[in-house]
């Protein structure tokens, strides 16, 4: 399960969605869904079980649902955030 991160989006596109926000810390995180979200400030280094990624302003990440990783946040996040249901196939 690969993270995804995607440069070049754009704020408005995503304005709607829920926001999130996190101080400086490091936790573990599972996601039960698809999650995707656009990195408004802040900067964080994801660690996951095949790639790590650093995120920060401007980032637009899909992390996929069933994964484990740990967050380490650098600076203080700011995110949209949306979970996306897919169908089984």
């Amino acid at each position: 399960m690969k993270i995804k991160v995607i440069k070049n989006k754009k704020l408005e596109d995503f304005k709607d969605w829920p926001l999130w926000s996190c101080d400086v810390s490091v936790f573990d995180w599972s996601y039960e869904q698809e999650e995707h979200c656009y990195i408004i400030s802040g900067k964080v280094l994801v660690k996951g079980p095949i790639n790590s990624v650093n995120i920060g302003s401007g980032d637009y990440v899909v992390f996929p649902k069933g994964l484990n990783c740990t967050w380490k946040v650098e600076e203080p996040i700011k995110k949209h955030y949306k979970f996306i249901k897919k169908n089984a196939s």
